[in-house]
């Protein structure tokens, strides 16, 4: 599956030198060390999951690949622990099917991205908390994102939504 290639994930994203990018549910890092070599001695990385033993897989790959400018929190998606207005992008891949309450952590990442910040969302059918891009959608709207861009088929896809001003309307 070409699109879920972290460089492809990463490149469509449109990442520049300095910019914070928050990766929920980083697991082993697979798009975090991308990232944070996109981003640069300039920028930072936020690599957040729930789950100590892939926080060290992922330490110990950015270790391997010489970045030193990610951030690692063992924290659930929506435990308020994100600073508000920071980010300049988030991702999760495939992750959110995994998440207990979506609308919360949702909200928090809206909270978290700088006006008119993206949050990019890859979902691939064949993982067993698949979700689909209406349900991805209705979520990401619930919390105040605009859908933006779309990539890929109903099987493996990436949707970009913006934090926008609340006011953009027809």
């Amino acid at each position: 599956m070409q699109l879920l290639r972290a460089a492809v994930i990463v490149e469509n994203m449109d990442i520049e030198s300095g910019m914070a990018v928050l990766d929920v549910g980083c697991g082993p890092g697979r798009i975090t060390v991308p990232v944070a070599e996109k981003v640069g001695r300039q920028g930072s990385v936020v690599a957040v999951d729930i789950q100590a033993g892939m926080l060290r897989r992922a330490e110990e790959k950015a270790k391997k690949a010489g970045v030193s400018n990610v951030r690692f929190v063992q924290a659930a998606a929506g435990e308020g622990r994100l600073e508000k207005n920071h980010f300049d992008r988030a991702l999760l891949v495939t992750v959110l099917g995994e998440i207990p309450n979506r609308d919360v952590a949702m909200k928090e990442i809206f909270d978290a991205l700088k006006l008119g910040g993206i949050l990019s969302v890859t979902e691939i059918i064949f993982d067993p908390h698949f979700q689909r891009r209406s349900t991805i959608r209705n979520i990401a709207e619930r919390a105040g994102f605009l859908e933006k861009r779309f990539f890929g088929n109903a099987i493996a896809y990436t949707l970009h939504f913006e934090k926008g001003t609340g006011r953009e309307g027809p």
